[in-house]
């Protein structure tokens, strides 16, 4: 049997005594829901917290619209980024969030490698999570990334979309735009 975590989270102690028929198996189910439940709660509570905490600043509302960045995210980003107008091009800042790579390569010869760590580790972390996020629930960044898969390996693929959402939030907080997801994924 497969559920997914909403529909485990939405069943009642009733419909678990119907699905499980052995007792222990019944108490570890239980007990499961029961700690996703109360950790869904708490995490809430500290999504709350934190945002009341934070002066939101005008990038935020624009950043939520983009596919697979919710409040943390946002939030992170925002604070991360400062002021956008400080990147001269959007590849300047696809670069802080360690989103390229840094090779030097002269007449299609590796001339050595730049600083790769150089950048912000925690952008190019909430990128990743985004694009992971996105991956699973957005159709279209689906089938971009099964394309890149296909072609190289899953973390260069994933990389690959935070790349896309990288770029994407550059111009949505650039220029206070929504998002479209038509646009940023063919």
């Amino acid at each position: 049997m497969r559920l997914n975590s909403n529909t485990v989270k939405q069943l009642a102690e009733a419909d678990l005594r119907q699905l499980f028929d052995d007792e222990h198996l019944f108490l570890a189910v239980h007990t499961s829901v029961a700690v996703m439940r109360f950790l869904a709660v708490r995490i809430r509570h500290i999504e709350h917290v934190v945002k009341e905490q934070i002066r939101l600043r005008k990038e935020f509302e624009p950043l939520l619209s983009v596919p697979g960045i919710g409040n943390i995210l946002a939030m992170t980003i925002m604070l991360e980024v400062g002021d956008i107008r400080r990147f001269q091009q959007v590849g300047n800042y696809a670069s802080y969030c360690r989103c390229v790579k840094s090779t030097r390569i002269s007449n299609d010869k590796s001339k050595g490698k730049g600083n790769r760590k150089n950048g912000n580790r925690y952008l190019s972390w909430a990128y990743v999570e985004a694009a992971n996020f996105v991956v699973r629930f957005c159709a279209r960044a689906r089938r971009y990334y099964q394309r890149k898969e296909a072609k190289t390996n899953k973390v260069v693929a994933i990389k690959a979309v935070s790349h896309k959402l990288a770029r994407a939030s550059y111009y949505i907080m650039r220029d206070q735009v929504s998002s479209d997801p038509q646009r940023l994924f063919g």
